[in-house]
């Protein structure tokens, strides 16, 4: 992922809602239907992929 891509402005629907772009999910390889952890941590909302069986 270049420099460029690494930040992309996304926009809050009215649901509260963010759509997580392409090129971020394909690095992170997440998939439709798996889960996702949100962490706030210094002001900063972390998103991490996490797995569940």
């Amino acid at each position: 992922m270049s420099v460029q891509e690494n930040e992309v402005l996304v926009k809050i629907t009215s649901a509260g809602t963010i759509s997580i772009p392409k090129q971020f999910r394909k690095y992170m390889d997440i998939q439709k239907g798996e889960y996702v952890k949100l962490i706030l941590e210094n002001g900063q909302l972390i998103i991490r992929k996490i797995t569940i069986s």
